[in-house]
């Protein structure tokens, strides 16, 4: 009836975060898409990783990267601290594990922008906390424009990043979700319908079990 309560026990438990790792060749918006989601989604926190490399001017340390002496980087390969590790050119990079898995626990989803190795190899440390999302353009010549547009590369630099565009699209059919991103508006309500569609997983909410089991004995 309208005017009944339920009575018996109510659980509310904590929710298990996951990983959202996005993907996308150069210049396919997946960067200004995390941004956005981020501000949208206060209990989103964006990955920081890990380098051996210099700091930037203006970049801070836990914010930008975990600037790490090689010593110290090679250090914690080696004690299993990273999910995933690369060397690019002279330097290290790599996703710390104590951070991400101290947001998981808080239920704060953690948001990664990498490519599809380091997508592929943060699946395999960690495959029932991660969802992955590639990001397409609506076309070659839209990626080449905005490569142009950019004004920052040379025509063989623009060329260098299009073939390496070409070799990261034959990875979409690696990952849970693919998005078009033909139209930003539209591109991140989809995002966001994959983020509030996961965070309803029941996988992601353990504490259900014993609201059931509370249920069956009433």
């Amino acid at each position: 009836m309208h005017g009944d309560h339920l009575s018996g026990p109510v659980f509310r438990g904590q929710r298990r975060g996951f990983m959202l790792v996005l993907s996308s060749p150069s210049g396919a918006g997946k960067t200004t898409l995390s941004k956005r989601l981020l501000t949208q989604n206060p209990d989103l926190v964006l990955s920081v990783s890990a380098t051996t490399r210099a700091p930037r001017p203006g970049e801070k340390h836990g914010e930008d990267y975990y600037f790490m002496e090689q010593g110290e980087f090679i250090a914690k390969t080696k004690s299993n601290e990273f999910y995933e590790w690369a060397k690019v050119f002279d330097h290290y990079y790599g996703t710390p594990k104590g951070p991400v898995e101290e947001a998981l626990e808080e239920g704060r989803d953690v948001i990664f922008d990498i490519d599809w190795q380091g997508a592929q190899a943060l699946a395999e440390s960690a495959p029932q906390d991660v969802v992955r999302v590639f990001i397409l353009p609506p076309s070659l010549k839209l990626l080449r424009d905005r490569l142009h547009k950019r004004a920052q590369d040379s025509d063989e630099v623009i060329e260098g990043r299009m073939n390496r565009a070409k070799a990261e699209i034959e990875h979409w059919n690696e990952y849970d979700y693919v998005v078009i991103n033909d139209d930003f508006s539209r591109a991140l309500e989809k995002l966001s319908q994959i983020l509030h569609a996961e965070r309803l997983k029941r996988s992601r909410h353990p504490w259900i079990e014993g609201f059931v089991d509370a249920l069956m004995e009433e």
